[in-house]
Formats: C-alpha cells, structure tokens, sequence
C-alpha cells in the first residue's frame, strides 16, 4: 500500500458491524470526498489527494466490498452504495461535503445526490456509470482480470482502460491483484456487477439533481466511451462539462495536475 508520509493518514469505523477503511488529509473546514470505482480502491485518488488537500479535508474511503473494506455477503445494489455513503457520512461528521465520484463511484455519488441534493455542496462526475446499457471490450477484460486474478489479466485490462499506450505502472497492477485475491473480494465485485445490471438506468434519477455539477470524461474513454456524457449533460439542471483530450478511464490518475485544476476550479467558484 503506498502511503504519502504525514499527508495522508489511514483509518477505520464500523459501519452495521463492519470495518470500514478510509484515508483522510487536509485540515479545512470545507470537506471534499472522493468515491473510487468498481473493483479499485482509495488508492487510485493518491495522485490528486495532495492537491486536493491544500483547500480541503479530503475523505476517502475503501467502498464497502472493495479494497481493505470488508466484504459481506450482501446484495450490492446501488441502493446498497447509497445506504452506506449515508452512515459513512453519519459516522465521520461529515455535513454538506463536496463530492466526487469515478466510474462506480459517479454512479453511486449521483444516486445519492438525487435523493440528498441538499446535502452536497458540489458534484463532480467522472465518466460515471449508470447510463450504459452494454458492454465494452475494456470492460470484459476487467471483469475477466477481477474473476482471474494475475498479472497479465490486469495488465491487459489497465492498459484497455488508460487507452494511452503508456506502460501501466505496477503497483497498480500488482495492488488490484492483490485486491482481488482477498476473500470475498470476487463475490462482491460480480455482485455489484449485477446489481447495476438489474437496476433502473440512472438517468431516470438525474433531473431531480440540483446540486452544481461538474462532468468530467476522458475523450478517449473505451469503457464507458465519452459519448454517455450527453445523458448526463442534459439532464442535470446545474451541469457544466469538460473532456480530457488523451485521457481514458481514469483521468484523475493519468492526468492528475489537469484533473485537480479544473476541478478546484469548480470547487471553489472561478
């Protein structure tokens, strides 16, 4: 687990008898949490959170079923996600956060927000899930990767998802692998994977969203390709966008000084 040294600190709280873990740096009144994706973990954000946390109290945490979460045996449906960001929130004192959610993460941050859009200060989406109605290549090979777990599953699906052409870099290979060998870890990965399947599309939920929001989506996103952007645009009613040339999945990880810019922006009004 990499860990920056007295930026970012590592904790745990039960959530319904469950250990829940999470990072948090920064010390400000404002609070800005940062939702990870399907499959990955808080780790994902640590390129931004240092940038992050000059203005913010950032929060993060290890959804539950995902990183070093725990992982019952439950139905995870979106609802599911909903319920625990709720007690999430209750547990740390967080109040009118600024939120920010990845993939899974932006699905489940603008399922909560339309039922708490008093509740969130800001919204920002990125290439958030919800919308799709099919599968990508990128996608097979992701769930293939968390289903078989070695280094050359993930490093295929990595290299699908980033689009770049780049080399992955290997700790998050090796720390999806391990993720994903953890127990229970594949029962709650298909799990989501089919609660989202069996659920309503989000955008069913997006016009009661009344929260300013920002889309952000790789241009050159294979998993959930940049053209889904256009259903969230249209119907959240306080909604701005920006693409990230170059960029696939993960903007935030590929383009980290970019990502943070646009999104303090934002976040602070300019």
């Amino acid at each position: 687990m990499i860990i920056l040294a007295k930026i970012v600190e590592e904790k745990f709280l039960q959530i319904d008898g469950h250990k829940i873990r999470y990072l948090e740096a920064g010390d400000s009144k404002k609070t800005l949490v940062l939702l990870h994706g399907l499959g990955a973990s808080a780790e994902r954000w640590l390129n931004v959170i240092p940038l992050f946390s000059k203005d913010y109290r950032v929060i993060v945490p290890d959804l539950i079923g995902f990183g070093l979460s725990d992982k019952p045996h439950v139905d995870y449906t979106p609802d599911y996600f909903s319920d625990f960001l709720e007690k999430f929130f209750a547990q740390t004192g967080i109040n009118r956060p600024n939120l920010i959610g990845s993939s899974l993460g932006g699905q489940i941050a603008a399922n909560y927000t339309s039922s708490h859009t008093k509740e969130i200060e800001k919204l920002v989406l990125v290439s958030p899930a919800g919308a799709m109605t099919q599968s990508t290549p990128a996608l097979d090979a992701y769930v293939m990767a968390a289903l078989y777990p070695n280094e050359q599953t993930a490093k295929n699906a990595f290299e699908l998802m980033e689009a770049s052409g780049e080399e992955v870099p290997q700790e998050i290979i090796t720390g999806f692998v391990e993720r994903m060998q953890l127990p229970n870890a594949k029962l709650a990965f298909m799990s989501t994977v089919l609660g989202l399947k069996n659920s309503k599309l989000i955008t069913t939920k997006l016009g009661s969203i009344i929260t300013p929001t920002l889309i952000i989506w790789g241009s050159d996103d294979p998993v959930i390709p940049i053209d889904y952007s256009d259903s969230f645009i249209s119907a959240i009613q306080d909604c701005r966008f920006f693409r990230m040339d170059g960029c696939g999945h993960t903007p935030y990880v590929q383009d980290p000084d970019t990502f943070a810019s646009k999104v303090l922006e934002f976040l602070n009004g300019i």
